[in-house]
């Protein structure tokens, strides 16, 4: 699952970088796209841990019945 969303953020960042005029701009970009690639990764995380424990709730039902 983190995989592709990896892919996603390296590609934003090389379109990102190959657009970027002054440093100033730059910069700016940088500093967002490493906030945004922070989000990815705490949303996936947070999604596999959802997904951990959905299939550890269906476990739990599965030995209950």
């Amino acid at each position: 699952m983190k995989k592709p969303i990896y892919m996603m953020m390296a590609a934003g960042l090389l379109t990102i970088g190959a657009t970027s005029c002054d440093s100033g701009t730059e910069n700016r970009t940088e500093e967002r796209t490493e906030e945004v690639g922070e989000d990815i990764e705490d949303a996936a995380d947070e999604a596999g841990d959802d997904l951990e424990e959905a299939g550890d709730e269906v476990e739990d039902e599965v030995e209950h019945n």
